[in-house]
């Protein structure tokens, strides 16, 4: 099938190196491309490129003539426009002009009131605002910059069925994995100024990426061999045969210059957390908390209680009160109703949505230091700024330029340095993976796997949700508040098995009111279910790593000079042992309860 959108040759310099170098791609009638790449890659303005807004130093765009696109893009200005209805009838086609009921289909599907005022909008709002706009016209060619951000899981759901049945090409910049899977058959690495082109979905994009790295590594070790050869031949001293001498000595220097025209890999955050003092057992209990804003209930009679060492993720449609319910779970907003009780040597630490927290005047440097000087406390050790931001790939000049001069991605990054400065044993992340690039992601979901505190986290991004959680909470309808075991799939597969969302099943037993004892076991269960299998599984492997934990810290204060060497590093393994040996307790009752119950099964 011929293309219908090209790009050949294409350079663009911002000054210094260029963001831009050679890149070439093109998109075909019915072809979905997810473009992917690390933040600040180019991505957003490859694709604006591609949109014919953003002109290139060099190269050449070709689009088929009579094809119609439609661009969607990360941050749409909404602030000139009276209403959404205004909004969205500039992305009809000339020719559409009176086709002012497909602007009201569009509002209807994505539930906007027409004569809303779009500057009042929240993320939500205004993203959903700005894809009726996109999709309004019925364009051949859609162009959607990070599309999900904002959005909540319905309309993510509702958003990937409408894309399924689109007929014509899509390119899709997206951190959202689930949903590039879901939508993807090409995919468009754009990679140290070129694009490379995979023809299949996003599903086989990490493995690609591995054996591309993977040759160039090889490549780069060949040709340091041939240098090292090289260099040992000339300094063996040989005088004759000078212009042979000289000849191979233009080869070594064309070498050295083929190595430093290398571009390796780009960097990674070296996203790093320290888990405060050990907390109490009990970390948060509420029972029957309420919570109602102008005559409407925003959270009903719910009950929880939250363990040491769990992991919780918060999931509902935007404006259903997952912030405040997040917030009333830690104390910094009274239920109505209800009590909540948090536990001991709490240690919180948040990192929220909220960006306009950082300040958009002050620079990154009085960000991470507001006190003033150049160094800050990270782990309780001292950092100098500068060297502290480049872990968050911050480039050294960034570090005096103001917040609000940083790209979305940048200011969460930003917000995740603040944050993970400090230690903590309760760490409270409100959608952190907005604007973040997929590396990063990995490199979090790794420091939260490692983490040993308590987590809470409310995220649209069910597969971050999948990696990271152990239990959902659930906003559903009416109002109800149900948790289940597991991360997404695992809340969607109870949901569509449990007989309704009353009794689905809560991953952890709750202390009644009147319950001093721990939690009890199902008296006779019919058969082990899913989720204690699964737990029974991990609990396993958590009692061999742990239990290698114990016995290599024991080692290091085993060692009679090990406090006068380093008194910081041996008190904090001495807490980390602790903390490790309290783990492995509740891990092996727990792994004893569940082996119990599965003895009962069989028999």
């Amino acid at each position: 099938m011929p293309p219908i959108l090209t790009l050949r040759d294409v350079y663009l310099t911002f000054g210094g190196d260029p963001l831009i170098a050679g890149a070439a791609f093109s998109i075909s009638r019915s072809e979905r491309a997810c473009l992917v790449g690390r933040n600040g890659a180019g991505k957003s303005t490859l694709l604006k490129m591609a949109a014919g807004i953003t002109e290139f130093d060099s190269g050449e765009r070709f689009v088929q003539p009579g094809t119609h696109l439609s661009y969607l893009p990360q941050d749409p200005d909404l602030s000139v426009y009276n209403t959404v209805h205004e909004f969205v009838s500039e992305g009809l086609r000339g020719t559409q002009g009176g086709d002012h009921y497909r602007v009201d289909a569009a509002l209807d599907e994505l539930k906007l009131d027409p004569a809303s005022d779009p500057r009042l909008f929240s993320g939500g709002e205004a993203r959903r605002a700005a894809i009726a706009r996109a999709i309004v016209s019925d364009p051949d060619i859609l162009l959607l910059d990070e599309p999900t951000n904002h959005l909540d899981l319905t309309t993510i759901e509702w958003l990937e069925r409408r894309l399924s049945a689109f007929a014509g090409a899509i390119i899709v910049i997206s951190h959202d994995r689930t949903f590039l899977r879901r939508m993807t058959n090409t995919c468009l690495w754009l990679d140290r100024g070129l694009v490379r082109t995979l023809n299949k979905g996003y599903a086989h994009f990490d493995d690609w990426q591995e054996r591309i790295l993977a040759a160039e590594q090889e490549e780069k070790r060949r040709l340091e061999k041939r240098i090292e050869r090289e260099t040992h031949w000339l300094h063996r001293g040989v005088t004759a045969r000078r212009t042979r001498n000289m000849g191979r000595l233009r080869n070594l220097q064309s070498l050295r210059e083929q190595r430093q025209s290398m571009l390796g890999p780009t960097g990674q955050v070296a996203l790093k957390m320290e888990t405060g003092d050990l907390s109490g057992k009990m970390v948060i209990e509420a029972e029957g908390i309420e919570k109602s804003y102008d005559g409407r209930t925003i959270i009903p009679a719910f009950s929880t209680r939250i363990l040491r060492g769990d992991r919780i993720g918060i999931i509902g449609p935007n404006g259903s009160g997952k912030t405040t319910l997040l917030n009333m779970l830690t104390g910094r907003t009274k239920p109505d109703a209800g009590k909540i009780r948090l536990g001991t040597n709490l240690t919180p630490v948040f990192v929220e949505q909220d960006r306009a927290s950082l300040g958009p005047e002050k620079t990154l440097w009085q960000t991470l230091a507001p006190k003033g000087g150049d160094q800050i406390s990270v782990h309780g050790k001292p950092r100098h700024v500068v060297a502290y931001l480049k872990d968050f790939l911050f480039d050294e000049r960034q570090a005096r330029q103001p917040v609000g001069s940083l790209s979305g991605g940048e200011r969460n990054r930003l917000l995740l340095a603040v944050g993970l400065a400090k230690p903590s044993n309760l760490l409270v992340l409100d959608e952190p993976t907005n604007d973040l690039d997929m590396d990063t992601l990995d490199l979090l979901q790794d420091m939260l796997s490692d983490y040993e505190g308590t987590l809470l986290l409310v995220s649209h991004d069910r597969d971050f949700l999948d990696r990271i959680v152990h239990s959902t909470i659930a906003f559903e309808k009416e109002g109800q508040l149900t948790e289940y075991a597991g991360g997404f799939e695992d809340y969607l597969a109870q949901r569509k098995s449990a007989p309704g969302p009353t009794e689905a099943a809560s991953p952890r037993p709750k202390k009644k009111k009147d319950q001093a004892s721990p939690p009890r076991r199902p008296e006779k269960p019919a058969k082990l279910s899913y989720k204690h299998k699964r737990e029974l599984e991990q609990l396993g492997e958590r009692i061999t790593v742990l239990t290698q934990k114990i016995a290599a810290l024991e080692q290091c204060l085993a060692d009679p000079d090990a406090y006068v060497k380093n008194a910081t590093e041996f008190n904090d393994n001495a807490k980390a042992l602790d903390r490790a040996k309290s783990d492995l307790e509740e891990c092996e009752e727990r792994w004893l309860e569940l082996e119990l119950m599965k003895e009962e099964t069989l028999g």
